[in-house]
């Protein structure tokens, strides 16, 4: 799944979130759910992927990735549950 993305990242339903952009989700996702890289994600526990979009170019992937950092975390939360209204884990539908 090699495609310049913007992802959302949660440690459980309404939990803490963290935005990212990568080049290749599949890859990132799972850094992020094997503590690979030190930092946020590892310290507070987010690894579950509760939503992700998909990009023709990295600029496109890191205006939006900036576009939603500046979000309200309501904001985040709602778009989050029009795709995924359960908070499932997206995982085990790009590790395929």
């Amino acid at each position: 799944m090699r495609q310049p993305s913007v992802y959302i990242l949660a440690s459980r339903p309404n939990g803490t979130l963290y935005i990212g952009v990568t080049s290749d989700l599949m890859k990132r996702v799972w850094e992020h759910r094997n503590d690979v890289v030190k930092g946020f994600t590892q310290r507070y526990g987010v690894h579950r992927l509760v939503h992700f979009e998909q990009f023709r170019s990295m600029f496109e992937a890191i205006e939006r990735e900036k576009e939603l950092k500046k979000w309200r975390r309501a904001w985040k939360i709602a778009l989050i549950e029009r795709s995924n209204p359960a908070w499932r884990d997206l995982w085990p539908e790009i590790s395929q």
